[in-house]
């Protein structure tokens, strides 16, 4: 697969952003919810102070965090795409959180505006395939969290062996299929097969993760293998 080019990734979301809640809801079947959980629980495990959650989108995972989390956890939602960071301040405005517990910035995960040391909890779900260069990315994950502080990765990885063939029938026929019925943009979900396809499975991210000097590494595989979690920590 070809490097992604954010200008195409940036356009391709501007165009389905007031439909792309409901298209992840309908075209995952609803494990979306499942997945999103499993890395809510983990995030609680962490018990951080500061959270950004990278590539957030429309928001879900940020506000999911702000609802588990306790109210003195300051969470930072950070994307590179106007019309989805507006789904997300709607969102948040109306469940009446306020910009001291929940703020959203626009950014680039490549060139983070933060401080070292910074923050006890980074999280990007379904948003490191699209990342131009993801050694940058991971270098500057581990730039701007604090010593200890744990990154939580939740991602398409390559399904056990024998879901393949029906996952891939799905991926690359169906669901533009279906895409283009739920958005009007096809074109938009055959990016997104053609980025999972050639996305590294769960073994390969996690060898990524230690090249990029993060520590206790693991993962667990969700849902077949369809969607893995990956845990790393800054030493």
């Amino acid at each position: 697969m070809t490097t992604p080019d954010p200008d195409a990734v940036r356009a391709t979301f501007e165009g389905i952003a007031p439909r792309y809640d409901l298209a992840n809801h309908l075209l995952s079947g609803g494990f979306d919810f499942i997945w999103r959980r499993r890395l809510v629980r983990e995030a609680m495990v962490s018990r951080p102070g500061d959270v950004l959650d990278l590539a957030t989108g429309s928001g879900d995972v940020a506000l999911a965090l702000r609802k588990a989390l306790p109210a003195k956890v300051r969470i930072t939602g950070l994307d590179f795409c106007p019309p989805m960071l507006a789904e997300a301040e709607c969102k948040c405005s109306t469940a009446g959180h306020s910009a001291d517990s929940l703020r959203f910035v626009e950014g680039d995960c490549l060139s983070l505006n933060f401080s070292d040391d910074s923050f006890d909890l980074i999280t990007i779900a379904f948003g490191l395939r699209n990342l131009s260069d993801r050694t940058v990315g991971l270098s500057e994950m581990q730039r701007v969290l604090r010593p200890g502080g744990r990154l939580l990765i939740l991602e398409f990885s390559q399904p056990f062996f024998f879901l393949r063939p029906f996952y891939y029938l799905y991926l690359r026929g169906l669901l533009p299929l279906f895409a283009r019925w739920v958005t009007g943009d096809r074109k938009a979900y055959e990016y997104l097969g053609s980025s999972i396809s050639g996305f590294p499975n769960r073994f390969g991210l996690a060898e990524e993760l230690r090249q990029a000097n993060f520590h206790k590494v693991g993962f667990v595989s969700l849902t077949g293998a369809v969607v893995a979690l990956h845990m790393g920590e800054k030493k």
